[in-house]
């Protein structure tokens, strides 16, 4: 069944090359299972209280980190996707942010957003809408609806330029390759429930270069990997039940899978972000596990995670309403 208005990719080139993979939200550099993060996070966007003046946000979700010098915070409640350059007191509208609707230059409530750096566009998800829209970061003063009628939560992209998108109310990861106008379901797809072919309120997503899909599996606490063309997933993380023991998770959101293998997940309830080295039982926290609160090494309520080339991860502190850096410390065996 078509769900597009118009075909994904359909007036574009799909050649591409390895050697152009952009990795999306996962570092360009394979991170050292042993790295370790700074404790204290330096805010570099918001923290200015919630509200919609260009110094603040107001419940930032999905964020994409761009060539260590731009971040880009899908601004839920303001409707709007901000860019923030490092360093800068405040940040610049670069979709929506005309109020709340459904208009070409509008959107409602936007849960997630990432760069096609071969096209120049940001896609959002444009979860109030049930539309996936691309928008020019160049003529960025619309956008166009590439997808339609779908419940999105979380997208990501491969190296080939196919689209990666959760379908929160179908439980399902669907894929949308260029110049193809019909999904694929690669995850999920069988009805809600706790089953290793199922979920339960699917929200961020991440693939790999083997487009194995790595999914946050938040209704039933765990993130789960679904290889390419398999009909079930694994448990890579959690699915012991909701807690707070290192063998647990609690409402976990955004996720990345480095190249290695290692799952890094946004912890919601527990507040931390925790690394799940591949094939361990136990993750370890690299960030918050501090209790809720706004101090430097707390989150209340982290959703979307993202690194840089250089490792540095990046955390949207969602009630604290700032997006949170924390530098990689550097070693000389790692």
């Amino acid at each position: 069944m078509e769900d597009s208005k118009r075909t994904y990719g359909a007036d574009l080139t799909t050649t591409t090359t390895a050697q152009q993979f952009v990795s999306l939200r996962a570092p360009a550099i394979n991170i050292h299972p042993n790295k370790k993060w700074a404790q204290n996070g330096l805010t570099v966007a918001g923290g200015n209280g919630h509200g919609n003046g260009s110094n603040q946000l107001d419940d930032p979700l999905g964020l994409y980190v761009d060539d260590d010098q731009t971040i880009y915070v899908a601004d839920e409640d303001n409707n709007r996707i901000m860019e923030w350059k490092l360093g800068a007191k405040s940040g610049k509208v670069v979709a929506g942010g005309n109020g709340e609707g459904n208009g070409t230059h509008q959107l409602k409530y936007p849960y997630d957003v990432i760069v096609d750096k071969e096209r120049d566009n940001l896609i959002i998800c444009d979860w109030g809408n049930r539309r996936v829209v691309q928008w020019s970061r160049r003529h960025g003063t619309s956008g166009e609806t590439i997808i339609s009628n779908i419940d999105c939560r979380g997208l990501t992209m491969d190296e080939n330029g196919s689209l990666y998108v959760v379908d929160y109310g179908n439980d399902e990861v669907r894929r949308y390759r260029r110049g193809e106008s019909k999904k694929t379901v690669v995850a999920g797809g069988n009805g809600r429930g706790s089953g290793l072919g199922q979920f339960s309120s699917p929200y961020y997503v991440s693939v790999d270069r083997d487009h194995s899909v790595y999914v946050s599996d938040w209704g039933n606490d765990r993130v789960m990997k679904w290889e390419e063309a398999a009909k079930q997933g694994i448990v890579v993380a959690g699915g012991q039940g909701r807690g707070d023991s290192l063998s647990q998770l609690a409402g976990p959101l955004g996720v990345v899978a480095d190249q290695f293998g290692t799952v890094y997940v946004a912890d919601q309830w527990n507040n931390r972000i925790v690394r799940w080295p591949k094939g361990v039982a136990e993750g370890n926290v690299i960030a918050g596990g501090n209790g809720g609160g706004s101090q430097p090494n707390q989150f209340v309520y982290p959703i979307g995670i993202g690194f840089d080339r250089h490792g540095n991860l990046y955390v949207a502190d969602k009630w604290n309403f700032r997006i949170q850096k924390f530098s990689v410390e550097q070693t000389t065996n790692q």
